[in-house]
């Protein structure tokens, strides 16, 4: 039988000096989190740059660094918070697994020189709440050390048949939990699922239409990830913590890319990894809502300012329901406006 702590508990410091945990989450435009390798200088030059055009810049120590790269990742991404203004971007790091050697550096080394302006760890192939607990206890300790001011938050990545399974108690393991993200390769590997792509579809994931005599059969591809996405989304609304959806490998297929990600912002998810300069522009179109949605949803709002009763708008009748999804449109449409120029004017909000 699990054992929980008590309300009381939960939001207390686990360590002395510590700062308290958020009991809501910081209100942020996360519509991209933009992968940057540390260990490589000039990409890492350009985190100011970057810092202006995405929402969150995450230097990257895990997965696509080389072993012999490691400890020089972890020295230029403190190199690279230090020299950078990040203005209204996020700054986050994906340390390595728990299982590694190299986690312990990453936590202590990372809190303690530039945890002052790191906002989110990200914990790969996350398996259950224990993960989530030995980070929480351990960053109390660290920012009590450092005298940080504000909790550093955890993101876990959903990418093993056991961090699924477990996917409502690792939501609610910890008032750090920012969010998840899916990992598809890692867990497409966990699985046993017979495909080599990072993320989207496969041709031969479909379903047949009925035979008809000789006619021909038309074939229609799925979502091998809508399950998983689901299943994510619903844990992080309970729980109140953001979903995303992560890689999206094919750098080549835009079209591809920008499904993936489309699908995964009308389930629920704030925003998507960008591997690539050019999944940025499709991560911020897509996760930014439909100004003519938004127009449509702000009539709904001001047809009905108290949220109660029924009108009818362009034939298609509105009432409670339909007003709390105009109402999630719009709050989000407020938030990128706020942040983005570009979208302010476009939606004159």
């Amino acid at each position: 039988m699990a054992v929980e702590k008590t309300p009381r508990k939960f939001f207390q410091p686990l360590a002395a000096g510590a700062p308290a945990p958020y009991r809501d989450l910081p209100v942020r435009v996360e519509r991209m989190i933009h992968f940057v390798p540390p260990h490589i200088e000039k990409l890492r030059a350009r985190a100011g740059d970057l810092a202006r055009e995405v929402d969150v810049v995450l230097g990257n120590l895990e997965d696509a660094v080389p072993i012999e790269a490691k400890e020089a990742a972890r020295a230029g991404f403190i190199e690279m918070a230090r020299a950078t203004d990040f203005g209204s971007a996020g700054l986050w790091t994906r340390i390595n697994s728990l299982n590694s050697p190299w986690v312990l550096d990453d936590i202590t080394q990372i809190v303690g020189a530039v945890g002052d302006k790191l906002d989110v760890i990200m914990l790969p192939k996350v398996e259950g709440p224990w993960d989530i607990h030995y980070l929480d206890q351990l960053l109390a300790q660290l920012e009590a050390r450092h005298a940080i001011g504000r909790p550093i938050l955890i993101h876990a990545i959903l990418e093993t048949a056991e961090g699924v399974k477990n996917v409502d108690s690792i939501a609610t393991a910890s008032p750090r939990m920012h969010g998840m993200s899916l990992g598809p390769a890692d867990l497409a590997a966990s699985r046993a699922m017979k495909t080599t792509r990072v993320g989207g579809g496969h041709p031969e994931y479909k379903v047949l239409e009925d035979a008809a005599g000789d006619a021909p059969r038309v074939s229609y591809q799925q979502d091998l990830w809508h399950y998983t996405v689901a299943k994510m989304v619903d844990a992080c609304a309970a729980a109140g913590i953001k979903p995303f959806y992560g890689p999206f490998g094919d750098f080549s297929d835009p079209a591809a890319c920008e499904a993936q990600f489309r699908n995964a912002f009308l389930m629920g998810c704030a925003g998507a990894w960008s591997l690539h300069p050019s999944q940025i522009a499709i991560a911020k179109r897509v996760f930014s809502p439909d100004p003519a949605e938004v127009a449509f949803a702000l009539r709904i709002l001001e047809a009905m300012p108290n949220g109660t009763g029924a009108v009818m708008i362009d034939g298609k009748m509105q009432d409670d329901a339909t007003w709390k999804q105009a109402k999630v449109m719009v709050d989000l449409a407020r938030q990128v406006a706020a942040k983005d120029p570009d979208f302010a004017a476009k939606t004159g909000l």
